[in-house]
């Protein structure tokens, strides 16, 4: 047993966002497919520790940074998040809401149809649906441990942990390809452009950001402040009807930061340093993510568990294709949502913008996108589902 600690893990991140950046630009099979840098690395790394445990080597990262990184991230996207621009985005917003709200009806479906269909309780159908996919691994450990202690389903902890993890993986890996095809029947805005001189937001990461000491500083104060409010209003709200995953408690503290301090003149969010914070915060998070992922409780699945798992992904390219794209304009900005549905509907937020960022960095910005996914993906889904998931159980063969 090879144990990395926390300065370990960290260098083992930085190489495997490394090695993942010298695969998209040597490969042409990545970078045809759009597969982001973070999930080429990550998941090179994933699969050669699991063939290491067939020597009997195991590798265990401290994964304690992790949350924290995953936290800042979703603080800087509250901090991106000024009323006015939300304003503009008001309309599109409701209508990609209404198609995500969609996708979470006909995942349950097809997971409670397909698992009754296969011979197998249709908890575990429930459970290879919304709750793990668009849900995550958070929302797929809390309804197990529901569903192993009120309903008596076994094992159902480790299936949520497993489904949730098969969701992130392939979730980073069809969202490119989805929007490889779809990109072919719009016109691309070009990166030349469509990138201003200085970039905002999540949309370009590799462009060079004018920034200074005493500016980050700032930034990385107004992250703080985010994290530690957030968590103490997670802290409040636990056990309540409001209790909300943490990261949408800290998501709530920055959209509130960022437009309390402009409202009354205090001061004004430099996006340039916000938008520098979150993309390493997210490159970070998914590097550490993915690397760690547990491959083997993947191979241990039941086949006719599988076989429900890999429907849902097929669902979910279809969905992205047919009625995402098509709902949201048939152009490039529904192209690029089409991606990042992809990424949140299988596997999480952070996954939806690498999957944006992956087309954007080759086929030019999409303002509209890098607006309402995070919104729609970090903030409303975790309320819509549960609200999706409770009416499911409620109907009488549960």
């Amino acid at each position: 047993m090879f144990e990395l600690d926390f300065y370990g893990t960290l260098v083992a991140a930085s190489l495997v966002l490394l090695l993942g950046r010298g695969l998209v630009a040597r490969v042409g099979f990545l970078r045809a497919y759009n597969i982001p840098e973070p999930v080429a690395g990550g998941l090179v790394v994933a699969v050669a520790l699991l063939a290491l445990r067939g020597f009997d080597v195991h590798v265990q990262f401290d994964t304690s940074l992790q949350a924290p990184l995953m936290l800042a991230f979703f603080a800087t996207i509250g901090l991106s998040a000024d009323f006015a621009s939300l304003k503009k985005g008001g309309r599109v917003v409701t209508v990609f809401l209404l198609v995500v709200t969609g996708l979470l009806l006909v995942q349950n479906a097809m997971g409670i149809g397909l698992a009754t269909a296969l011979g197998l309780d249709p908890l575990m159908g429930l459970l290879a649906g919304s709750i793990t996919l668009s849900g995550g691994h958070g929302t797929g450990a809390a309804w197990g441990a529901t569903f192993s202690e009120q309903f008596g389903l076994a094992s159902a902890s480790e299936l949520a942990m497993a489904s949730a993890t098969f969701g992130l993986v392939l979730g980073g890996l069809i969202g490119g390809p989805v929007a490889r095809q779809l990109i072919k029947r719009v016109t691309t805005p070009g990166i030349e452009e469509a990138a201003p001189q200085l970039p905002k937001g999540f949309e370009q990461p590799d462009k060079e950001r004018l920034i200074t000491s005493f500016s980050f500083i700032e930034t990385l104060a107004l992250i703080a402040v985010s994290l530690l409010a957030g968590s103490l209003l997670d802290g409040v709200l636990k056990g309540t009807a409001f209790e909300l995953p943490t990261f949408v408690c800290v998501l709530f503290v920055g959209v509130v930061l960022r437009n309390g301090l402009s409202v009354f003149g205090f001061y004004h969010v430099f996006e340039r340093e916000v938008s520098v914070l979150g993309n390493v915060s997210l490159s970070l998070f998914l590097a550490i993510a993915l690397m760690s992922l547990k491959l083997w409780d993947l191979a241990a699945l039941a086949l006719p568990f599988f076989v429900l798992l890999a429907a849902q992904t097929l669902v979910m390219a279809l969905f992205a294709v047919f009625v995402t794209f098509r709902v949201m304009g048939r152009n490039y900005d529904a192209a690029v949502l089409a991606a990042g549905h992809c990424g949140f509907g299988l596997g999480a937020t952070p996954t939806a913008i690498a999957n944006m960022q992956a087309v954007t960095q080759r086929y030019g910005a999409s303002h509209i996108a890098f607006l309402v996914v995070p919104m729609v993906g970090a903030f409303f889904i975790d309320i819509i589902n549960v609200i999706v998931i409770k009416l499911y159980l409620a109907l009488p063969f549960f």
